[in-house]
């Protein structure tokens, strides 16, 4: 299915000999791609066996879980729990962690979530979505610790995976967790809103962490035709490239919360003032509200929400041309549109 990848070591990725966690492991895992694919996900065959196959615990050998706030009103205390654990009982509870449908925070500094791992159903519906073909040379933007790059390695082979990360650390962990898993893609350290104009062409961009716009540079080492994938306010936008500055696309309807790319412009935050509660209990218009939070009142979002049938994610998208790029809702040249980009940009309409 496209993998050609060398030193793959048994079903679990890694020498069950010299892991002691890889039956149990097994066992987990199966069930959690049984639970995904339940839920509707995992469709396509290729898919469904790089998560069976993928050893998602050789990745997150530590996760913390988010306790009650300090008493001084700081930031919440994380409990770390992981694979070296002195107490069997919290290393199985480790172990049924990774293998549940959660993400799992995987770095924390001082009290901050740097970094972490997907939940994996959303890992999955974004992997689909990326609509890869064998032979697709793929740029993943954000390394974590490495599982998805795994994944992709697995359908698609490891020479045709790049993924970049800005911290170093990160990508040095996540190169030693490849390699125990049996996997050697291209791992970069750079700015990934720069990509890696080494390894292009592209054929599918996939992010894991989220923008307020569109990178020039990814659109520049696409080929005409590639799929950016990218979660942008709180969704996913899946933006078909025609050349190095023309692409449009629509969100999926799929909720998205990622940690922001490193180094990116702020989002501007979500104006909520003068909002009665009910409609900030509905997902879709606390889309619409991050969408437009620097052009819109959030009285004039509430009336356009209701006006239009409180739109879902599928109805709204994103245009590239050239130097520009807007967000809209039905129509790219319709009555609605916000820039994307620096908030002093100019209105498109």
């Amino acid at each position: 299915m496209g993998s050609t990848r060398t030193g793959r070591r048994g079903a679990d990725g890694a020498d069950r000999k010299s892991d002691p966690y890889a039956a149990t492991a097994a066992t987990l895992r199966a069930a959690l791609v049984r639970e995904i694919a339940e839920g509707g996900g995992l469709t396509d065959p290729a898919w469904r066996e790089a998560f069976e196959e993928v050893p998602r615990h050789v990745f997150v050998p530590r996760y913390y879980e988010a306790g009650e706030p300090s008493t001084s009103g700081g930031t919440a205390l994380y409990e770390r729990l992981g694979r070296h654990d002195a107490d069997p009982a919290r290393r199985a509870r480790w172990l049924a962690g990774v293998y549940s449908d959660a993400p799992l925070a995987t770095r924390v500094r001082d009290g901050e979530l740097v970094s972490s791992s997907s939940q994996p159903s959303l890992m999955a519906r974004m992997l689909e979505a990326l609509a890869v073909r064998d032979g697709d040379s793929v740029l993943e933007i954000g390394t974590g610790t490495g599982y998805n790059a795994a994944l992709l390695a697995h359908r698609l082979g490891e020479d045709r995976v790049t993924t970049v990360d800005i911290d170093p650390d990160i990508t040095d962990t996540a190169r030693d967790h490849l390699a125990a898993a049996g996997y050697q893609p291209t791992v970069v350290t750079g700015d990934g809103a720069l990509g890696c104009p080494s390894r292009a062409p592209f054929d599918r961009i996939i992010a894991t962490c989220a923008v307020t716009a569109l990178p020039p540079a990814w659109l520049d080492q696409c080929r005409c035709g590639a799929l950016i994938l990218a979660p942008l306010a709180t969704g996913l936008i899946a933006l078909w490239v025609a050349d190095a500055e023309h692409g449009e696309g629509r969100f999926l309807t799929t909720p998205a919360y990622f940690v922001p790319l490193r180094g990116s412009e702020p989002r501007p935050p979500v104006r909520t003032k003068g909002l009665p509660t009910e409609p900030l209990l509905e997902d879709s218009f606390r889309f619409l509200l991050n969408v437009v939070t620097a052009w819109l009142d959030p009285l004039e979002a509430l009336a356009l929400w209701e006006h239009e049938g409180r739109p879902g994610r599928e109805r709204y998208g994103v245009t590239v041309r050239e130097q520009r790029q807007w967000a809209w809702l039905d129509d790219p040249e319709g009555a609605y549109a916000w820039p994307l980009g620096p908030a002093h940009a100019e209105r498109i309409h």
